[in-house]
């Protein structure tokens, strides 16, 4: 009787089934691994923003820029205004800008973000105009810690 070379059925159901286990603990790793990926530049992006709005108060209380009006106190009155520019105090030509652009929020996939006035709620989600004195998400999802991404 001679052998031939090749595999047997056996060889072949186990090999496909170890293939199958390694494949199913793979997926949820690379998953999360997106996920951690997106929240790491969503807190990139929120401390970036409010930075650059730290930065323009800082600026326009010690008068290094054109100050806004007094009810903004010394915020500014949207992102836009960032990117865009103020002109420097003394200066007509010259504009101090703050961020290159406004980032993209992960999850949304826009450049929009949710802005509070000093005057609005802590945890609201609308806008009272005026001035922007903090930035969150729009996204409706839940963070692996538990916490909605407009909680952020």
């Amino acid at each position: 009787m001679s052998r031939q070379p090749g595999f047997t059925l056996l060889e072949l159901v186990v090999t496909a089934t170890v293939l199958l286990i390694l494949a199913s603990v793979t997926v949820p790793l690379v998953k999360n691994g997106l996920k951690r990926q997106q929240e790491l530049e969503l807190r990139r992006d929120l401390r970036e923003l409010r930075s650059a709005i730290d930065d323009y108060k800082k600026q326009a209380e010690q008068q290094k820029i054109k100050a806004p009006p007094p009810e903004a106190n010394f915020y500014p009155a949207s992102l836009d205004l960032l990117v865009e520019g103020v002109p420097a105090a003394g200066s007509v030509s010259r504009k101090v800008r703050f961020l290159r652009r406004i980032p993209v929020d992960p999850f949304t996939g826009k450049a929009e973000w949710g802005m509070r006035n000093t005057s609005d709620d802590a945890n609201s989600t609308s806008w009272g105009g005026g001035h922007v004195y903090d930035v969150y998400s729009l996204s409706h999802g839940t963070g692996m810690n538990g916490v909605p991404y407009g909680q952020w």
